[in-house]
Parts: structure tokens; sequence; C-alpha cells
């Protein structure tokens, strides 16, 4: 029965979606607190920040450039070669919107960090309880992953936008991972890695709902708080990730 409990984590949140209805995006959402420039870059402290994000995406695709590499992560590599590749691209999606955020430029901001999700789901879930996992799992998650962007689109362009799909796409690595993980017997450390990247992206988000007063508090907005404890988080998943390639044997 344990093998059923990640479906039904997620099976009760979208329950709560379809019962509550639309996710509606804040009204002032685009109304940061930082706009002060820097060197001609308009909203700097936001849109730089976002190099944190992208250091450990490069770093990822670094380790596992060549083919001995990626074969220790076996039918692992291409959620997690999705997951790095999101996290760069994550970081440049995001530093376009907050040069001149509005809705438009928004849609390339989430569209990275919803396949971010797919492919840490997707390795996640290969490395742990599929290990023979086809690489189709990583393709279709991707689909749903833009999907769930565009349905925000879709509905946004009708007068009504809705969210719900997209933030669940957020929030499911969080629910399935770790029973993933207890499943699979994943290393103490990785379990541990795991459950400090959850709390850190926690700490993002309530950075991100305190932008004005973190700003007022210690000189820098809450928004590029979030972007740095972001970029923290990922650094985490990706450290045990790479620590395979350093512990894998050498050739003699």
């Amino acid at each position: 029965m344990a093998r059923f409990l990640p479906l039904f984590l997620l099976f009760v949140p979208f329950l709560m979606w379809l019962a509550h209805g639309p996710v509606h995006q804040f009204a002032d959402y685009h109304a940061f607190a930082d706009k002060r420039a820097w060197m001609g870059i308009p909203n700097a402290g936001d849109v730089l920040s976002n190099l944190a994000i992208a250091a450990p995406g490069i770093w990822g695709l670094w380790a596992f450039r060549d083919r001995a590499a990626r074969a220790t992560l076996g039918a692992a590599w291409p959620g997690y070669a999705l997951f790095f590749t999101a996290l760069a691209l994550t970081s440049l999606g995001s530093g376009y919107y907050h040069l001149a955020p509005d809705n438009g430029r928004l849609v390339w901001d989430r569209l990275p960090i919803a396949l971010a999700c797919a492919g840490l789901l997707a390795g996640a879930r290969a490395d742990t309880v599929a290990r023979d996992q086809s690489v189709w799992v990583t393709v279709a998650l991707a689909i749903a992953a833009v999907a769930s962007v565009h349905w925000w689109t879709f509905t946004e362009a009708r007068g009504s936008d809705d969210l719900g799909p997209y933030l669940l796409f957020q929030l499911a690595p969080m629910l399935v991972v770790p029973v993933w993980q207890a499943l699979g017997r994943s290393p103490r450390y990785e379990r541990l890695a795991f459950a400090a990247a959850i709390a850190l992206y926690l700490i993002a988000k309530v950075a991100e709902f305190s932008d004005y007063r973190v700003l007022a508090t210690v000189g820098l907005s809450g928004h590029t708080f979030k972007h740095l404890f972001a970029g923290a988080a990922a650094f985490v998943l990706v450290a045990p990730i790479v620590r395979r390639v350093a512990s894998r044997p050498r050739a003699g």
C-alpha cells in the first residue's frame, strides 16, 4: 500500500483545487519593493540575484558533461538533465521578467520553473522507485509542466486566471520525493539534503511575501532574498547528485 502513498498525496491537493476553483494571481503581483537600478540595470537586485539560481544548474550540467559521468545516474539522467537545464533557464527567464515585470514576461519566468519541477520529479522517481524508467516519463512530465503554465495564460486571457495546475507542479516534488526516497531507501544524506532544500524553499516563499518589510529592514528586498534562498535550495539538491561523480570508481 505504501507505493500508492505518492499518488494519494498528489490527489488530495488536486481535489482541493477542484473544490476551491480558480487560484488567482495577486492583483499587485508585479509591484515589487526594490526598483533601484544599478549600472543601467533596472530592478537590479531582483534581476541579478537570479545568478544564484543559474549557478547550481550550470554546475550540474558541467559535472555530467561526459558520458561516463552521466552513466552513474542511469535512467535518472534525462530527468536530472532537464532539472539542471531548467534551473539555468529559470535564471534567464526570471531576470528577463524582472527587467520590466508584466504578465507577458512572467510566462518566461514560470515555464522553466515548472520544467525544473518536472525534471526533479522524473529524476527522483528513476533514482528511487523506478530505476528502469523510460525517457518518455520525463517527456510526459515536461509536456504537463508546459501545459500547467499554458493553462494560466489561457485562463488569464479569458479574464479569470487560474494558477492551480502550476502551483500543484511546484508542490508535487515536496510531497512525493521524500516518500520515494523512503521507499527506495535512499542514502540518509540525500534525504536530509532534500529536507533542507524544502526548508530553504519555504524560507524563500516567506521572504517573497515579506518583500517590502525585508527591504525596509535590511536594505535588500524580500524578493531578492527569495532568489538567493531558492538558489541555495537548488544547490542543496544538486550537490548530492554531483557527489556521485566524485565518488564513482576510477578506471585504472
